[in-house]
């Protein structure tokens, strides 16, 4: 690429939004799109379990960001479908499989419980089971467990297979994967007009889009306040393998709080079972500890005994986005030309298909849609509402 390259949109990471978004909007007909990442297709997807639990997720004080995960998980099956013909047949493993959330003691089926009531408060899809009930839609649970939830509409995809199907939907949709690290955000006059990259050279664009994940607050150019930190909050995931003999195994995406923390169990059709995750506020390490291997197979075997049978064949650690208040920044910010996508912390996954449609829209028309409203990052500025691009 030669210096001094010009896009419409430059999108400032790879990751599973940084490379949707560029997709969506090259589309929408946004015009040239450029990805500068190193490794497009990295980041924290690729060490994700891929649970699409928008209603299992959801906490106390979090029903705008439910409104959100809602409207991606119903688009999600297009989305995947679409996809895998974008990139020439690249699967993601989009399935249909439902999540049961169970609990091992009776602190924490009260927490359920109370969960349940929540649920049914804001008329959500949500069935209460009795611990016989649990056991007799997933036999491999313990027999300690003392109730949980069937939500049906909580599925999965593979992130990985989602990142590698994204990337050749993006080559085959001209988007120009430039893989090289961003080292400068170009600011002339007061407006973003570009990066400068580790190579020496510049890309200059007319909509620089800041997807860098828990980095992004760090770019050099970024003038002070324009996005508040982004932390990173430390998963450590484990990835064993199913044999044969011993399918099926799990049927459906299994969740469960024990003794406070909360696990989770995806199994795929390909045999791989993905157990996660622990929550670390470690900066930006990654390392893999034994404490978190430990942490994360002893709370698996109290839920399903019969998974220490199974090979591990992985481990590994990623940084989830965190944004002070755990919601996604979507939309322009406070400088010119710069439009955020990042801080989506455990929902990055779930979030794509919604996000990659609500910035494709703003890219090409200059209008916040109204459900990306909520989560401008004009929230946390003092003038509050951000509805349009600067001229």
């Amino acid at each position: 690429m030669p210096s001094g390259a010009r896009a419409d949109v430059l999108v400032i990471g790879g990751g599973i939004i940084g490379l949707a978004v560029a997709w969506r909007a090259a589309q929408r007909g946004a015009g040239t799109v450029i990805v500068v990442d190193p490794s497009p297709g990295g980041g924290a997807a690729a060490v994700a379990a891929g649970m699409l639990a928008p209603v299992t997720e959801l906490q106390y004080g979090e029903e705008p960001l439910l409104r959100l995960g809602t409207a991606s998980n119903e688009r999600y099956a297009a989305f995947a479908a679409e996809l895998t013909e974008a990139s020439g047949g690249a699967e993601t493993g989009y399935r249909r499989c439902g999540t049961v959330a169970v609990a091992l003691d009776s602190d924490d089926r009260e927490e359920l419980r109370e969960l349940h009531a929540f649920h049914q408060r804001l008329g959500l899809d949500s069935t209460w089971l009795s611990g016989r009930e649990a056991r007799k839609l997933e036999p491999m649970l313990a027999p300690g467990v003392r109730g949980g939830l069937h939500v049906a509409d909580d599925h999965q995809v593979d992130p990985r297979r989602l990142l590698t199907a994204l990337v050749a939907a993006c080559e085959r949709t001209d988007v120009l994967l430039h893989r090289t690290e961003a080292v400068e955000l170009l600011v002339e006059d007061g407006r973003a007009v570009g990066a400068r990259l580790r190579t020496g050279e510049t890309v200059r664009a007319d909509q620089v889009v800041l997807a860098a994940g828990p980095h992004s607050h760090r770019l050099p150019g970024l003038p002070e306040g324009v996005l508040p930190a982004i932390r990173p909050v430390k998963g450590q995931v484990l990835r064993l393998r199913i044999p044969d003999a011993y399918r099926p195994f799990l049927s459906r995406n299994v969740r469960a709080v024990v003794r406070g923390r909360h696990i989770y169990l995806v199994p795929r059709e390909n045999g791989e079972m993905v157990v996660g995750a622990t929550t670390e506020e470690q900066g930006y390490d990654t390392t893999v500890t034994a404490g978190g291997v430990y942490e994360l197979l002893r709370d698996a075997h109290e839920l399903v005994p019969g998974i220490t049978e199974l090979p591990l064949l992985e481990t590994s650690a990623g940084l989830r986005p965190g944004s002070p208040d755990n919601a996604p920044l979507l939309g322009p910010t406070s400088l010119p030309g710069l439009v955020a996508t990042t801080g989506h912390y455990r929902n990055g996954v779930l979030l794509t298909p919604v996000t990659a449609d609500l910035l494709a829209d703003y890219l090409t028309t200059g209008e916040v849609p109204e459900l990306a409203r909520p989560f401008t990052p004009a929230r946390f500025a003092q003038d509050h509402p951000v509805t349009k691009a600067s001229a």
